[in-house]
């Protein structure tokens, strides 16, 4: 029989605490044995026969509770995953410390499993120099913190500091799993220190109020690569054009519509990135008159000529002048025919260091929760990618990125 991946969900003493018992649902249905381990301040919120029930597991505070078994020491030996959320301003600034007063911080001293950390706070305690200096404690040491969701807070405040939603925390757990099995062979966060951008979605370029010129990328790709890169420890900004999907968590999201505002938050995000995958399915032309009204039939029965022109091309513009020096910058090419020759010439023209070639139609890719490709390098190597998960080509495409970026620190 094959165990379940065990998983210690540490929950902190925040308003938070409630999504927590969502994420735990969401890791036990998919196969993992949970054991909760809350702190007294968090019993307040949730209680200990809640934990329990959903967990499937004796859920306990203390160290002094089943001492026989040595529960501050043995629950993070035997742990595959510990994941702490909400995990309070106190609680980032004790595990950064290695203080250990109560069961969930002597767990996190014992173990040598991957850490993830989902800081959930008001926006002034985040933002203050002591808990950004815990923050950088725990990345540097390997730990995943996933930064906090900008929304409502306690009360009438807003701002970043909100817990990210429990499906994208579950999806980030399940890519450090995934990332830190044995036949990887990893033990620490590979991007961790590195800011990388991502596109993603498709643009919209409006032809009057009502209609716009388009495309069917979904964006599960470039969500894909963000929520990747964001598990093995990078910073993230993700620029979104026209998804509808929920924003991923421990990402900077910048919401966008059309191909010249997709460039412009692509410009300023990559000013000191160390990385740029253009995934998102820009728009090559946009009509050269927008209409202020709707556009209306004709009463001869004839249709309206649309004049288009060209939308800059990004890609080109940012692999022809690079922000950093040794910045990887990487395409996407999505085509239909003569697939492999049409990436070649691309790959020379735009001049990137990689780019992912894929074949696309009314059926293939968009919207799929699949993809199949091969990654071009600017030095003539082809990386075959086998149909299966976007995820699988999202770690490909950073396992391809990493040994350029190492090139040049």
């Amino acid at each position: 029989m094959v165990s379940k991946p065990k998983v210690v969900l540490g929950v902190s003493g925040g308003i938070a605490a409630y999504k927590a018992c969502e994420l735990l649902r969401r890791l036990t249905e998919s196969g993992h044995d949970v054991r909760v381990v809350p702190t007294d301040s968090a019993l307040h919120f949730v209680g200990a026969a809640t934990w329990s029930a959903l967990s499937g597991n004796p859920v306990s505070t203390e160290v002094w509770e089943s001492v026989h078994e040595v529960p501050h020491v043995r629950i993070g030996q035997a742990a595959d995953l510990v994941v702490v959320a909400p995990a309070t301003a106190d609680m980032l600034a004790k595990a950064a410390h290695g203080l250990a007063d109560d069961l969930l911080t002597n767990t996190l001293l014992t173990a040598r499993c991957p850490v993830v950390f989902a800081p959930a706070m008001h926006t002034e305690m985040w933002e203050h120099p002591a808990t950004q200096e815990n923050v950088a404690t725990l990345r540097r040491r390997g730990a995943v913190v996933v930064e906090p969701a900008v929304g409502r807070l306690t009360g009438v405040d807003t701002g970043k500091g909100r817990l990210p939603d429990p499906a994208e925390i579950f999806e980030i757990c399940r890519h450090v799993l995934n990332w830190h099995s044995p036949a990887r062979g990893t033990a620490t966060p590979d991007l961790a220190g590195r800011h990388v951008v991502v596109s993603a979605g498709g643009t919209r370029e409006p032809l009057d109020p009502v209609r716009y010129l388009g495309n069917r990328s979904s964006g599960k790709q470039g969500y894909a690569l963000a929520r990747a890169a964001a598990a093995r420890g990078a910073r993230v900004t993700l620029v979104e054009a026209n998804t509808g999907i929920p924003d991923p968590a421990g990402v900077d999201v910048v919401h966008v519509g059309t191909a010249l505002q997709l460039r412009e938050a692509v410009l300023k995000a990559v000013a000191d990135a160390d990385a740029v995958v253009m995934a998102a399915a820009v728009a090559d032309f946009r009509p050269a008159v927008y209409a202020t009204g709707k556009i209306k039939k004709q009463d001869d029965g004839g249709a309206p000529t649309v004049e288009l022109v060209r939308n800059p091309d990004i890609l080109a513009e940012i692999s022809a002048d690079r922000a950093l020096p040794g910045q990887v910058v990487v395409g996407f090419a999505a085509e239909t025919d003569d697939v492999l020759a049409n990436g070649r010439e691309k790959l020379r023209r735009k001049g990137c260091d990689l780019l992912v070639v894929n074949e696309v139609g009314e059926r293939k890719t968009f919207g799929s929760e699949e993809n199949e490709a091969v990654v071009l390098a600017s030095d003539g190597a082809e990386t075959p990618v086998p149909h299966g998960p976007k995820e699988a080509l999202a770690e490909t495409v950073w396992d391809l990125v990493l040994p350029r970026l190492r090139a040049t620190t």
